[in-house]
């Protein structure tokens, strides 16, 4: 049995445009010293599969340089390992219209290609905004077990109606074969299983639904494809009961943010599985720094930090400093930002190599957190 594994790394850059302006959803910094796609990677490097293709769109140079070679997931190999794949463009497409997709379907189009050269027995499809630590095993064992076609991971929740109008909802029968999808639905609340955008898929009907949606000049995977082959084809669930965060704005980017701080069973659930470790790039920094002024509580820090000012249920980066009499509470700050002496900052997220200068104060609201933006002197 072989595996090939797809990322997409674009698809929802618009849910979070504050931080995807100069960058892909994939590789936005989460939880200290990660970015979002290490979960992606890590999962399947922990689930024996070695041939990855990320699935890139545009502002893909911090992921590449995230990424490199893939040494740190142990994918620098001969055979395999991970690879970018840029957007296929023609040179009679429009420079605007045309270059880019907005969609997985038209994304599995663009590198149709690949797709056919492809000849493992199956494919494991995932997005960039779903932060867990899920064993891909189990549900490759699942998906031969049952025969099906494809292979869906939800989890059972409750939902707001703004919640679940960011989701895809999943009905099932007792046997776990779907028996219908709802695509981001305005007017539903309560308990249903949601979609985790993670699929298992035969590689042969990956292959014809990439021709057939190219012939027919379908775009959605949901709506053209799956919905469409319900009564045909066996759809079925995998249930995932661990710990799962979904971004859909910035608003959830900051709030599952803060959760690693304030559940230790949450954190736990994504960072302390030992056979199931998060990998991500390794730098060479030093230990952060704490000077005799400084006060730190319920916060993480990365390395070379230097802290000399008060940080509260905060998050920072690699090389962070926080001045004296600096007060840093609720938020989150990328690598490199300087809080300047005497600074006050409160429910803020600063992007990379921001500058608070001397005596400022800025404060947000947890439900209504401020954005500082990559540079920025304030």
């Amino acid at each position: 049995m072989s595996v090939t594994g797809i990322i997409f790394c674009n698809i929802h850059d618009h849910t979070i445009s504050e931080l995807t302006r100069v960058r892909t959803l994939a590789s936005v910094p989460f939880g200290c010293r990660y970015r979002l796609i290490d979960f992606p990677l890590s999962n399947m490097v922990n689930s024996n599969i070695s041939n990855i293709s990320v699935i890139a769109n545009y502002n893909y140079h911090s992921l590449m340089n995230h990424i490199g070679s893939g040494k740190d997931w142990d994918l620098a190999r001969r055979s395999g390992g991970v690879k970018i794949l840029p957007p296929y463009i023609d040179p009679h497409m429009s420079n605007q219209t045309n270059a880019t997709y907005n969609t997985r379907l038209e994304a599995l189009k663009g590198i149709g290609y690949s797709i056919a050269q492809m000849t493992c027995d199956y494919v494991v499809m995932t997005d960039c905004n779903v932060i867990c630590n899920i064993n891909f095993n189990d549900m490759i064992n699942d998906h031969i077990a049952s025969g099906a076609d494809v292979t869906m991971a939800v989890k059972r929740m409750e939902l707001t109606r703004a919640m679940a109008n960011e989701q895809t909802l999943v009905t099932s029968s007792k046997e776990g074969k779907i028996t219908d999808l709802l695509p981001y639905p305005s007017n539903f609340e309560g308990f249903a299983d949601v979609s985790l955008n993670i699929l298992v898929i035969n590689r042969k009907y990956l292959q014809d639904i990439v021709l057939d949606a190219t012939a027919h000049g379908y775009v959605s995977m949901t709506r053209d494809v799956f919905l469409r082959s319900l009564s045909t084809k066996n759809y079925r669930i995998y249930r995932y009961d661990g710990y799962f965060a979904c971004i859909s704005s910035f608003e959830d980017y900051y709030a599952h943010n803060m959760q690693l701080i304030e559940n230790q069973e949450m954190f736990n659930s994504l960072f302390n599985i030992e056979e199931r470790p998060i990998f991500t790039k390794v730098r060479n920094s030093a230990p952060a720094y704490y000077s005799e002024s400084s006060n730190v509580h319920n916060s993480l820090i990365a390395d070379g930090c230097i802290i000399e000012g008060t940080v509260e249920n905060s998050i920072l980066f690699r090389g962070v400093r926080v001045g004296k009499g600096a007060v840093v509470k609720n938020s989150i700050l990328f690598q490199d930002t300087i809080i300047s002496d005497n600074a006050s900052v409160a429910y803020t997220t600063c992007d990379k190599n921001v500058i608070i200068r001397n005596n400022v104060t800025l404060s947000g609201h947890s439900t209504l957190p401020l954005y500082i933006d990559r540079g920025r002197m304030v």
